[in-house]
């Protein structure tokens, strides 16, 4: 386990820190120009079905608040839904709906929330309460992921998704985020979901983490987490690597979902990954990017190409 409190340590071990990740790499790698590729989603999903690549299905958006109310109109009559902001980070203002029954809109905690209370998240979203900088923002209304059933005990109340990290192309450090109840079904490490570093080259578990602490079981459901294995592995690394020309962006997290009947989808990318994805896997990502650093490529090879790199690298 690192020992976040000794910076001398981290270093030896590789650990790029927040001003490292923010000067080095997001700040050289990442012209912002092309942030609103990444920091809409709506723009996101845009880009990405244009490249014939999938995310989950947008069901419609609220602009305005003197439309709130017509949100309704969108919901599906019986099937789970989710609203998010088109411009929200760190999984905040993202409301999951499993069904609508005679006691209201029932949550994946079992909870029940009211049509005033849609209608007041909603508000709150357009108002920028969640999104970046506090900007006005746009409600998204996207039906509901039914995760695959390899997922069955490991996520609790939630969706589990898959976050990796691409440098100029290349998968460099991936993890499995998964749901509890602290987390509130949300797949976010800082409200409490568990962080399952995979493998780059299998896919297969190496660690897990909650609150930063390691972890063997799943809190909520007990079940043992080092056998999980994330089967077809090489399809989502290739699923990754390809955003990085849908984005423009040298320094991405691509977050990915296994969906039931869909497969694999993105979820959302993002300019700024967070680094919790190396206390996940118990190492640092600093010399995997100095590695692809000193290709020093005139241009970038193709995407299979790339996958290839990195399994013959690190295997």
């Amino acid at each position: 386990m690192f020992d976040l409190a000794k910076p001398k340590a981290l270093r030896q071990n590789g650990v790029m820190g927040m001003n490292q990740r923010n000067l080095s790499y997001v700040a050289r790698y990442n012209d912002r120009r092309l942030y609103p590729n990444v920091d809409n989603k709506v723009r996101t999903k845009e880009l990405a079905l244009e490249e014939d690549i999938a995310v989950p299905h947008l069901l419609g958006t609220v602009q305005y608040q003197h439309d709130v109310k017509a949100v309704f109109d969108l919901l599906p009559k019986s099937a789970g839904f989710c609203i998010k902001p088109a411009s929200g980070s760190g999984g905040k203002g993202i409301l999951v709906i499993l069904s609508k029954d005679e006691n209201g809109f029932k949550k994946a905690s079992g909870s029940y929330v009211q049509e005033q209370d849609i209608i007041r998240h909603v508000s709150n979203i357009l108002a920028g309460l969640f999104s970046l900088g506090g900007d006005a923002d746009v409600a998204m209304i996207e039906s509901l992921i039914e995760f695959d059933p390899i997922f069955d005990g490991y996520s609790h109340e939630g969706v589990p998704d898959i976050r990796l990290i691409v440098f100029k192309g290349y998968p460099v450090m991936a993890m499995l985020r998964l749901a509890t109840h602290a987390s509130d079904g949300k797949a976010n490490l800082h409200q409490g979901a568990v962080g399952v570093g995979l493998d780059i080259c299998t896919g297969n578990a190496v660690s897990a983490v909650q609150h930063n602490e390691l972890i063997n079981t799943h809190p909520d459901t007990g079940k043992e987490l080092g056998t999980i294995s994330i089967q077809n592995w090489r399809a989502l690394m290739t699923l990754a690597s390809r955003c990085y020309e849908v984005s423009g962006l040298g320094y991405l997290g691509v977050d990915l979902v296994l969906d039931k009947a869909r497969g694999p989808l993105v979820l959302e990318l993002n300019a700024r990954p967070g680094l919790a994805i190396q206390i996940a896997n118990q190492r640092g990502m600093l010399p995997r990017l100095q590695e692809i650093e000193a290709l020093k490529l005139k241009r970038p090879h193709l995407v299979d190409r790339r996958v290839d790199w990195v399994i013959d690298r690190w295997s």
